[in-house]
């Protein structure tokens, strides 16, 4: 009986602490209920279709990058045909392969040394950019020779795309000729592409290749000979016909080329030039680089409401540069919708099929945005520049700056903000992709607003305006005043010791003094580094500190670096200002005050305290 009622003693105790441990472990399980945007909420309720199809994001930065065009434009425009280029390839094996794709295509290839020579030139120099633009060409050419074959037009042509744009469809000349094909404005509106605020379809593939196929066969009616079409193509039927009576009534490319304009010179023998090498590129060991999604891979979808690239890649969860990439042709990164007028979406089969099973609900959400969100930043390229600097103060942007680095790039840069290197270089006033080492970079991008209150919002939006312009001046200061410190070369001196000494490097110490050997004579001057005095506006840059603070603080809760109590060791190029950026809420004199500082001279390696 004892026995009994010990048993049931334990066995209640037993019982009572697994019941403790379920409740525990329920309470445990019990999680907050986590709110969600009306973004997420959308795209949850989202019909999904699972497909293989995917977009690789390196072949779209190369699809949108520039970098080729100006190099081919560069090279076409400066090669000289009469200069011999040492690159391995027998003469005699070029003319049988001339002759073989002579046999096979309407144009007449005939060797020439000027045609060798060129051959040659981008064998040597370009063979990196051939291998991008093959991987490129399987994305167009499909397009190119579907609507070339409609007019019975030399499938050939579709070289000529590559000397004209690089296979850029966003490629604008100095003259402002656009597109894929380099039509002028006048030339496009007479072939009936649309040109807008909104729209551009001489960036349009499909559009602007069908132009370009009217224009070939109209040029072949005239000329009846497709070298000289192409010679027209480039420098006007006016100057082909002024090159014929010149030169006695030929008309042969070959015996009127000394009397056409000096690009066009170097035209022809460009395109030919790039047929061979697309023709033989195995022969030379150019690898065409893998292009992921071919134009087969894409479908377009007809947009029945105006909506900008921001949301379609928001809901499809996808980055904007593959939209701009699949639809060149929309000059603000918007879908316009014009009463009576189609217009069409291209995107990734994968993506099409999610877009046309929730049409309803993407519509829905868009419609949802243009009542609660202001215009986006690209249309106040539509209203008037005093419109526009008025409508600037109410658009919901997110600006960031980024200090150029020691072997950056624009498209490495566009990459890491997910952003277009076009809009980066419009953000910069940049008339190239060159970008100087320490620059500060203008980044933006829309962001959903988060600030509910519109007084909160306006006054925040008026403060971010100053801190740009704080930052921005500042920038300029540092531009204007930059001081060299020097050294001068005594008896043992070399260029690795005065590097070491100054903690920089060799490469560095002949970039600022413009060496190119390492030799230096005793008694010479060199500028080792240069700096920036710290005689920025404090004001200004507090106030654009504290700005950026008061924003911040209604988008997120930052724990101040006052109470953090750690060190910070100088690194080159930094200065005051940069390194009090790096903590919300500390600013220039108060890093001066912790570490007695009296002036703003800091070196690398320095330790600084930063704490309250």
């Amino acid at each position: 009986m004892i026995v009994k009622k010990i048993s049931l003693v334990v066995s209640a105790f037993f019982s009572i602490s697994m019941f403790a441990q379920d409740v525990a472990k329920t309470d445990l399980e019990i999680k907050p209920i986590v709110k969600i945007s009306y973004l997420d909420s959308v795209k949850n309720s989202f019909k999904r279709d699972e497909m293989a199809t995917r977009v690789d994001s390196l072949w779209m930065n190369e699809l949108v990058s520039l970098d080729i065009y100006d190099d081919l434009t560069k090279d076409i425009q400066t090669i000289n045909t009469d200069v011999t280029v040492d690159e391995e390839l027998p003469t005699e094996l070029l003319k049988q392969r001339l002759q073989a794709m002579n046999e096979k295509s309407p144009f007449e290839i005939e060797y020439n040394q000027g045609l060798e020579n060129i051959i040659k030139s981008f064998l040597k120099n370009r063979k990196k950019s051939f291998s991008r633009l093959m991987s490129l060409s399987e994305y167009y050419f499909p397009i190119f020779e579907d609507a070339f074959a409609k007019q019975n037009v030399p499938l050939e042509i579709k070289y000529l795309a590559v000397v004209e744009s690089a296979l850029n469809p966003k490629a604008v000349s100095k003259m402002g000729a656009t597109g894929l094909w380099q039509f002028m404005y006048g030339t496009g509106k007479q072939y009936a592409l649309k040109i807008d605020s909104y729209i551009d379809e001489r960036s349009d593939p499909l559009k602007a290749t069908a132009a370009c196929s009217e224009y070939m066969t109209k040029m072949y009616n005239i000329f009846g000979d497709w070298e000289l079409v192409l010679a027209s193509y480039n420098s006007g039927p006016g100057n082909v016909t002024k090159a014929i009576r010149r030169s006695g009534g030929k008309t042969k490319y070959w015996d009127i080329r000394n009397h056409l304009p000096k690009e066009t010179q170097g035209y022809v023998p460009a395109f030919l030039a790039t047929m061979y090498l697309f023709e033989y590129h195995k022969e030379h060991g150019i690898n065409p680089q893998r292009a992921v999604v071919k134009n087969f891979e894409t479908d377009t979808v007809q947009i029945k409401n105006q909506m900008s690239f921001k949301q379609i890649a928001d809901l499809l969860d996808m980055p904007q540069s593959q939209i701009q990439l699949l639809n060149p042709s929309y000059k603000l990164n918007v879908v316009p919708f014009y009463q009576g007028e189609p217009h069409y979406l291209r995107l990734p089969k994968d993506k099409i099929a999610t877009f046309v099973s929730n049409e309803d609900k993407i519509y829905d959400y868009v419609a949802y945005q243009s009542r609660n969100k202001t215009m986006p930043v690209q249309l106040a390229l539509k209203v008037t520049p005093k419109a526009k600097a008025k409508l600037e103060k109410t658009i919901d942007t997110d600006v960031k700056w980024y200090k150029v680095q020691k072997g950056d790039n624009l498209g490495a840069i566009a990459s890491k903000y997910n952003v277009n290197i076009i809009d980066l270089k419009k953000w910069n006033n940049l008339k190239s992709n060159a970008v100087a080492l320490g620059r500060n970079l203008k980044i933006k991008s829309d962001v959903d607003p988060i600030i509910k209150n519109p007084k909160e919002l306006k006054a925040a939006l008026a403060v971010e305006k100053r801190s740009e312009e704080a930052i921005a001046a500042a920038d300029d200061k540092d531009k204007n005043n930059t001081q060299s410190q020097e050294y001068v070369v005594v008896a043992g001196d070399n260029l690795g010791s005065i590097a070491k000494k100054f903690g920089t490097t060799i490469a560095e110490l002949k970039e600022l003094n413009s060496l190119t050997s390492n030799n230096i004579g005793l008694g010479k001057t060199l500028v080792v580094s240069k700096t920036t005095p710290e005689i920025i506006d404090e004001n200004a840059v507090n106030t654009a500190i504290a700005s950026n603070s008061s924003i911040d603080s209604f988008k997120k809760k930052a724990t101040s670096a006052k109470d953090l109590g750690e060190d910070y060791y100088v690194k080159k190029g930094d200065s005051l200002y940069s390194i009090s950026k790096k903590y919300p809420g500390v600013t220039i004199s108060d890093i001066k005050k912790w570490n007695n500082i009296k002036d703003g001279d800091i070196k690398p390696g320095m330790k600084l305290k930063i704490n309250g």
